[in-house]
């Protein structure tokens, strides 16, 4: 196989990777809490602050929750109702990802999809994304990464709760000319102290070949640029248009005037 030896990788219309500015990354993911015009928003407000892609979450619900969730209930914005039911709330449909689609085209702004299981990946594929994400939870799950793979499109891999072992496995079974590495942590929000950023600096060393970034989960904003600093060749922040609004991922996340911040 023919290395890559720059450690770049073409994303869309520009390259990710050694020598380019960093590529940035607002990820979405479900703090739309289901509402397309809510989606539709945090894109205005990524675009605005100067982000390169935004990225969003894709699951089939009664593959990724375990059976023994599915009828427990919760506290929602639409009540209490079981967490399968929550699940499939927070989910965007075809036509809402369809209007994405449009929009940040429209925008001229890249997006695409942490897809968390295969039949996500097939749904995802038919808006032909400029690239794929693997959450960490997915790390292990080759089969998973190879069909992202497969698409042709390229894929980023997250490492949080993994072990170098299971970092190097994943890579070993995959296709490294289309392959990008996000060192990242699964705490929400993460303590600093945590956070292990000389890991960019290992990554890098371990893979020359492939570009390396950072996708954060802290509050604040100094540990991106610090990883900026240490090498990352592009990044990832989960946004938000409030961190007091309901949902999981709220609280760890930049909002609009933050992201301004942190991108100039």
């Amino acid at each position: 196989m023919k290395t890559n030896k720059q450690a770049k990788v073409k994303v869309g219309n520009r390259f990710v990777g050694e020598g380019e500015s960093v590529y940035v990354i607002g990820e979405i993911g479900i703090n739309h809490n289901g509402s397309l015009e809510l989606a539709k928003k945090l894109i205005t407000g990524a675009k605005a602050a100067g982000c390169d892609a935004v990225k969003f979450q894709k699951r089939t619900p009664e593959l990724c929750v375990p059976k023994d969730q599915w009828s427990k209930e919760r506290d929602t914005p639409w009540g209490r109702i079981t967490y399968l039911e929550y699940r499939h709330k927070v989910e965007l449909s075809f036509e809402d990802f369809k209007e994405i689609d449009s929009f940040c085209n429209r925008l001229e702004i890249d997006w695409f999809a942490s897809c968390w299981d295969e039949p996500s990946v097939d749904f995802i594929e038919q808006f032909s994304p400029k690239c794929y994400k693997a959450a960490s939870a997915s790390l292990t799950d080759i089969s998973l990464l190879k069909k992202k793979q497969l698409t042709g499109k390229p894929l980023i891999i997250s490492t949080g709760m993994s072990t170098k072992d299971e970092i190097e496995f994943a890579v070993e079974n995959l296709e490294k000319e289309n392959l990008l590495i996000a060192h990242s942590t699964s705490a929400y929000p993460c303590p600093v102290d945590e956070l292990n950023l000389n890991m960019i600096l290992t990554l890098k060393n371990l893979y020359p070949e492939i570009p390396i970034g950072y996708s954060g989960h802290e509050t604040g904003l100094a540990p991106t640029w610090a990883a900026v600093t240490l090498g990352a060749t592009f990044v990832e922040r989960h946004i938000t248009l409030d961190r007091a609004m309901w949902g999981s991922d709220q609280a760890a996340s930049v909002e609009i005037a933050g992201l301004h911040r942190l991108i100039s």
